[in-house]
């Protein structure tokens, strides 16, 4: 399975690194929003063996598989994934349900993706604060880290989901979908989960 290769940064203030991509020569691909839902099988282990079963809606629907790797990376995220774009969001609902899956968590996100060097770049809007993630080979990885002034220590390797469980927990948060909604009245200051 082809591997996703990726780290994230906290985004104190998104708009000085659009600033510096640009003057990198990336190029802005596009700007969506997403509504995403993970789904669980019967028995609710997909999320347990740290492998999620994502529907997607954005400027297209797609239906995403992923799974640890059988060795571990401290430096990247790595995960294998399988992805394809599929016609129709709700028809593929249906088709899950079919087979015995649920959806089990919603969760939503602002996305403007650029591009260098074959190196994707995303700044993400999620409920709870901004960040920006890199995906691509490890050592271009570094390098436009590196250039955007960004510290390597302080990437997190979490996806969104798991960032989110560790709010749900300090927090002591009473949903568990990730949307602008659920936390429009709650103010995060994400610098004090850093470490």
């Amino acid at each position: 399975m082809p591997l996703e290769i990726e780290v994230k940064f906290y985004l104190p203030e998104a708009g000085s690194l659009r600033s510096q991509l640009a003057s990198l020569g990336a190029t802005r691909v596009k700007n969506v929003s997403e509504t995403n839902i993970r789904f669980e099988n019967k028995g609710n282990t997909l999320y347990t063996q740290k492998s999620l079963l994502r529907l997607r809606q954005a400027d297209e629907t797609t239906l995403t598989y992923k799974s640890e790797p059988i060795q571990t990376n401290t430096d990247f995220k790595v995960h294998h994934e399988i992805e394809v774009i599929v016609s129709d969001f709700k028809v593929m609902q249906e088709i899950l349900g079919a087979i015995g899956f649920h959806p089990e968590q919603i969760y939503e996100k602002k996305r403007e993706t650029w591009l260098i060097e074959k190196t994707v770049i995303c700044i993400d809007t999620m409920p709870y604060g901004d960040f920006v993630e890199i995906e691509g080979e490890p050592g271009k990885i570094q390098k436009i880290s590196a250039d955007l002034g960004l510290d390597w220590k302080n990437r997190i390797l979490f996806n969104y989901l798991k960032i989110f469980e560790i709010l749900k927990q300090q927090l002591h948060l009473p949903f568990s979908d990730v949307t602008f909604d659920n936390f429009k009245s709650i103010p995060v200051d994400f610098n004090r989960y850093l470490n």
